[in-house]
This record gives C-alpha cells, structure tokens and sequence, in this order.
C-alpha cells in the first residue's frame, strides 16, 4: 500500500503540523505526499481517540472524515460489553474500530462495507492486530445482508451526512434509512444495535422504530458521544429501558430507567444545602422522575437539569456541590454575592443570558474554586448560586 520512502517520511514526520508540512511537498518528489499526510494526520488523530490503535505500529489509517466519525476506543470497549455469540454482523463497517472490539466476543464476524479502500484498510489492520475471524465483504449493506446467515448480533452505524456532506441526525435522514430497513435487520438476527447521533431525539426515534428495547446513552467525560438503540423481536410490550453511562478516568457512572417513568418528579421549594448536575448522558435523556426518587433530590425547575437536597447523595452520576450563597439579581444582592471574588467556573441552565455575558457583567475571569450556577427555580425567579465543588 505504501512505498518504503512514504513509510520513512511519516515515521519522521509524524508529529509534525500536516499543514506545514503539506507547504513542503515539492521538497519530497519521490514521497506520495497525500498518503503520508492522511496517515500522519490519522495517527495524530488516533493519539487521543484510539491510544491502543495509535500505539501499534504499521496500521493504516482513513481520510479525516472517516476517522471523525468512528467510535472511539472507549465507547467501542462500552458496545463490545453488551454483545456476545457465534456469529456477528457490522453492516456499516466503516474504519473498523467497533468490529475490531466487538468481533472477539464472537466466533465468526462479517465487516460490510461499500467502499473499496475502507475494506483494504480494514483487510491490513485487522491482520496485524490478529483479528483472524473477520471476513471482509465489500458490498452494499442492503445487498449482503440478504446472503447472511442468521447472526446472534447486528450493528449497523448509518452514515449521518447528506449529500452535500452536511450532518444529519433524524433516522430516515441517515444512510441507509434504518427505519425502512429495521424488520429485514431483524429477520436475519436475534438483536440488533443502531449506533445514532448524540443530537438525535429520543423520542422521536421510539416512535419511528418498533421494536427497541433498550437505549443506551454513551457519553465519555461528561460529553455526549452516541446513542445505541437495542431492537429484538420479542414482543413483550414493554416500556423501553434506558442506560446513561458516563465514561471517565475513574470508571463507568450508570443510571437506570425506564424511558417514559411516570412517576410525579419532586421540585424545590427553596434551594437547600447542596446542588446536584446530573452528567451529560442523564441530561439527554431526561429521566426526572426516575433521578428524584431514587436520590431523594428535588428538581430547580422543570427546564433546569438541577437538583438539590439537604443531605449528600453518595455515588451521584455527576458533580455534586456544597451551596455557599444565593442572590437575586438586585443591585446590592449581586454586590454582596460577588464580593472578593476576582474568578469563577459559571454555568447557565434556563436561563435568559449566556456565560460570555454574565462573565463581563460580573468582571470574572475563568477558573478557581468557586462555581456560580445562573438559573431559574420552579416559581420562575431568576437566582444565582455559589457552590463549590465535593
């Protein structure tokens, strides 16, 4: 695939700004530039998303676009967890990273992919990583999935560009559509996942898929990466169960619900002695009800994604804070409020202004202990808190 002197460039170069070196091409006539500049820039990229993939020398990477849009290492390990069988099935095998973690926990997988140089690609790494029950189809997915033989899993990544190459994220406007596709998915498997945008709505989606059981909301350090949708064929006419994970250093922060709990969500009255900020994960995919009553924490307001109570919540999936102060908005309350502070961590949640304009309003530079909440509590006043960090 690539020349011994194109190998030699990157191996010198690959720390080096693509851009500058990009400037130099007319200096290396005899280095494929264009290869070695994709594999420099995929290699930088992997540094950080794919440190295991990034630390194996001699694989291949794809153009920035494909390697935007595959998994990361981390969430690839999170979907590799919930599947196991005999035989498994990637339909949008892309870059390959999902059927590369995914794959062991099979006894035979198969990676779909249309394009010819992503499946060159995957060929070559695969080998060299020593994934030796994968077999490469080039090919349509809507194609090949009617010669598959019955699979234990099927996952399926749509691609989320229209053909302008604007990002989308509602089902049908992904390619291939998979609400059109979902009961000839599931004719050939016993469950099937569907990685989604982070942007997609939830929602939405229940109503335009049949057959999900379970959503998993993956977020890694706080952001909100995918969503995963678990479709199987068993008719049980169950409410759909939700997942929030939240990634980190430390291990997994997990939380359980039912995606439409009915439960009446608790609010507060008065903000009490400490501040709650569910994760990224929770805060997309809601869960109120579920999160007041098993943490015995009320909610601010119904569009705030802040709780509070008067005791500690050990294990809470987010950041919990100790409550300082509170101001209204009035002239001398803010004076008050703010005095002897130079800086500050600020937040808005339902809230009118921005942290740019509160951050000039209130002459605070970024950073420090003290962390000031901008929001709206359940009566609709618009309050002020300071907290610091547990």
């Amino acid at each position: 695939m690539l020349d011994n002197l194109t190998i030699e460039f990157i191996k010198k170069h690959r720390n080096e700004d693509v851009r500058k070196l990009a400037l130099q091409a007319a200096h290396y006539p005899s280095v494929d530039m264009n290869a070695a500049l994709c594999q420099i820039e995929g290699w930088q990229l992997a540094q950080q998303k794919l440190p295991s993939w990034h630390n194996t020398e001699g694989l291949l990477y794809p153009p920035k676009i494909s390697m935007e849009q595959c998994s990361s290492e981390a969430t690839s390990g999170y979907k590799a967890s919930l599947m196991q069988g005999t035989y498994f099935a990637d339909l949008t095998g892309g870059f390959g990273i999902d059927c590369s973690y995914i794959s062991p926990r099979f006894r035979h997988a198969a990676y779909i992919e249309r394009n010819t140089t992503l499946c060159n690609i995957a060929r070559h790494n695969f080998s060299l990583l020593g994934l030796d029950n994968i077999e490469i189809i080039n090919s349509n997915c809507e194609e090949a999935i009617s010669t598959l033989n019955k699979c234990d899993w099927i996952f399926i990544d749509p691609a989320r560009r229209d053909t302008k190459g604007n990002k989308v994220a509602a089902l049908d406007d992904c390619e291939p559509d998979i609400t059109r596709m979902e009961e000839m998915i599931l004719s050939k498997c016993n469950s099937a996942m569907i990685k989604c945008s982070p942007m997609l709505d939830i929602t939405a989606a229940c109503r335009q898929l049949k057959h999900v059981k379970e959503i998993h909301v993956v977020a890694v350090n706080n952001e909100c990466k995918e969503l995963l949708f678990i479709l199987n064929n068993i008719d049980d006419n169950s409410e759909p169960i939700i997942h929030c994970i939240n990634i980190t250093k430390e291990g997994r922060q997990t939380f359980t619900s039912k995606l439409q709990q009915r439960n009446t969500v608790k609010y507060a009255q008065e903000i009490e002695k400490f501040l709650y900020e569910p994760n990224a994960a929770i805060q997309k995919a809601g869960c109120p009800s579920a999160l007041s009553m098993q943490f015995n924490i009320k909610k601010l307001h119904p569009n705030s994604n802040l709780y509070t109570a008067t005791e500690v919540v050990k294990d809470f999936p987010g950041r919990t804070f100790i409550i300082e102060k509170v101001s209204t908005f009035s002239k001398g309350d803010i004076k008050d409020f703010l005095k002897g502070m130079e800086k500050a961590n600020i937040t808005v949640r339902n809230f009118p202004d921005t942290v740019q304009t509160l951050r000039k309003r209130f002459k605070l530079t970024e950073g420090g202990d003290n962390y000031i909440f901008a929001t709206t509590l359940a009566d609709n006043r618009k309050v002020l808190i300071k907290c610091r960090k547990i």
